[in-house]
């Protein structure tokens, strides 16, 4: 423990000198969702502002309120150039305050699976800014609730500084950093940012009862957040040995770990280990996965490749999406002419899914929006295609299920219209 420790000591700095070389027109990436560094953001921030730094490109996933109180201010877009892979609500909130704020916001399209080789390969990352919880007494961080691009761009880069946090939890799986690959080390305890979710609607309700139906003992599964995976994961609290190979670990898939339906012996590859890449939730969740030895956390690569994916037999995952047109293609990501998130991982999984032995890819949405001024059904997408009709596999809605896979273009229509809400029924008949 002593040379770790001394090596450890000899790197801590404060946040403002760990971020001294900072120069314009750097490359620079943060960790993602819940790892964000707030003390080294806000020292980014001070850093572009005190010494007039421009054109900083800020490459990253998933942004969430440490990015927002910092370095995605209104007032710094332009010095600073988000170049963002999945928008969150924190673009679509600057974007709605300041249309020409929409233009400074770098959108790169890339699927999830793919961003740690270009932020490795394409991209010459000068620095990476990430949370991590303490070092042990053998010198390794693990990288927490955000493994992701992490662990490679922590690596590729040509500085990496870390934010010590003592309420990220230490996450098992290959998610270890050892001291002798930091350059500085950041000491800052500040509470995890908490997502909470609100209650299913009706609609939610209807789609998850749909959804569990599909789901068999024995399955793996993978699902993404909010109020209707939460619905889904209720219901399948009496299943039998299901496994978890996910992206996103969520406090809905914990519940089916502690309660038993989880087991993961039926898998493959991590058989008896829930993996995922990263994780969102609530205080108790954060303090559930610390040092839990079934948690494996591992790079996306890894988890969101649909080769390893498909080595698991009976593969289940649930998607949302935004807009599905009558051939099955699924837009995910565009919404009234904007970029509203990202492909992220779905059609990772998609296609993971269906390459698995029995495995299900299901696609589901409510089939209005706006109230129920709008269909999700149309006749043609307005936005680009994040899973395309040759590899969607269940689409449900509240109004039923269609299983697409072998159906004709003539067969989709018609199931694809039962699909849709009564009232637009009609009207999606009349156009080709």
């Amino acid at each position: 423990m002593t040379f770790h420790k001394k090596d450890y000591d000899n790197k801590i700095l404060g946040a403002d000198a760990a971020l001294d070389g900072v120069r314009s027109g750097m490359n620079i990436a943060m960790g993602m969702a819940v790892a964000e560094p707030p003390a080294l953001l806000e020292a980014l921030a001070r850093r572009v502002e005190s010494e007039s730094l421009t054109d900083i490109k800020l490459w990253y996933f998933h942004s969430m309120d440490h990015a927002a109180k910092s370095v995605l201010r209104p007032d710094m877009l332009g010095k600073v150039r988000p170049h963002c892979m999945f928008l969150s609500n924190v673009e679509r909130s600057l974007m709605r305050e300041n249309s020409e704020i929409q233009d400074r916001i770098e959108f790169v399209p890339v699927s999830f699976s793919e961003s740690p080789k270009l932020l490795s390969e394409e991209v010459q990352l000068d620095l990476f800014i990430t949370a991590v919880s303490p070092m042990d007494r053998h010198g390794w961080f693990t990288f927490g609730v955000s493994n992701d691009y992490s662990t490679t761009a922590a690596r590729s880069a040509k500085r990496l500084v870390v934010e010590v946090n003592p309420d990220m939890p230490r996450i098992l799986g290959e998610s270890l950093l050892q001291i002798s690959e930091v350059d500085a080390v950041v000491e800052n305890q500040q509470a995890l940012i908490e997502v909470q979710h609100g209650k299913p609607s009706k609609e939610d309700e209807t789609i998850a009862d749909i959804v569990a139906g599909l789901i068999d003992d024995g399955s793996c599964l993978q699902m993404g957040i909010g109020n209707l995976p939460n619905a889904v994961c209720s219901r399948l609290r009496d299943r039998q040995d299901l496994g978890i190979h996910t992206e996103l670990m969520t406090p809905a898939l914990a519940s089916l770990v502690e309660c038993g339906a989880v087991t993961n012996r039926r898998k493959t590859t991590y058989r008896g280990r829930n993996v995922f890449t990263f994780a969102m939730g609530d205080r108790e969740f954060y303090s559930y996965l610390h040092d839990h030895p079934a948690m494996h956390s591992a790079p996306v690569q890894i988890v969101n490749d649909p080769r390893h994916i498909a080595k698991n037999d009976n593969v289940v995952s649930v998607n949302a999406t935004l807009q599905i047109d009558l051939s099955g293609a699924c837009n995910s990501e565009h919404m009234r002419g904007k970029q509203y998130s990202g492909a992220g991982g779905q059609l990772d999984f998609v296609r993971g899914a269906n390459a698995s032995s029995g495995g299900k890819s299901i696609i589901a949405c409510r089939s209005t929006a706006k109230g129920g001024e709008v269909s999700r059904i149309v006749s043609k997408l307005d936005g680009p295609v994040t899973t395309p009709r040759n590899d969607v596999h269940y689409i449900v809605t509240e109004h039923g299920c269609a299983d697409l896979r072998g159906r004709s273009l003539h067969e989709r229509r018609a199931a694809m219209i039962k699909l849709a809400h009564p009232k637009f029924r009609e009207e999606l008949e009349k156009q080709h």
